[in-house]
């Protein structure tokens, strides 16, 4: 399964940006099929949970320290998963992956798999 977030960059605090993820190949069924999970790593620190969604959309959920600012979404007949990223601030520097999730607490790391390139986001303040 290969997975690939994109829509990363540089932007100022308290803007936003749209992060993609997408299957390619053989794969490219994987996200519609699946609950999908988003995660960041900033640097020294280890890769943290921030959104996930059910297959079929119709429950999502949220670290504290995005909820409000975050929402996640997908669209099942493009194979795709997004994050739309507002007010961002520094502390959401980081680079950020997109996973499939297999079983297990949506919030936890160990419940996730085939993880991907990441996408850079940076907050300038």
């Amino acid at each position: 399964v290969q997975l690939q977030a994109s829509g990363g960059g540089l932007v100022q605090a308290g803007g936003s940006l749209r992060l993609s993820c997408a299957a390619s190949g053989r794969s490219v069924r994987t996200i519609s099929n699946n609950d999908m999970g988003w995660f960041r790593q900033a640097p020294g620190k280890e890769r943290e949970f921030v959104a996930a969604i059910r297959w079929n959309g119709g429950n999502t959920y949220y670290a504290d320290s995005v909820k409000g600012r975050f929402t996640v979404s997908r669209d099942n007949a493009k194979n795709a998963v997004y994050l739309q990223m507002n007010s961002l601030t520094p502390e959401d520097t980081a680079v950020y992956y997109c996973a499939v999730r297999i079983q297990g607490e949506y919030y936890s790391r160990q419940s996730y798999r085939y993880w991907g390139q990441g996408t850079l986001v940076t907050v300038s303040s």
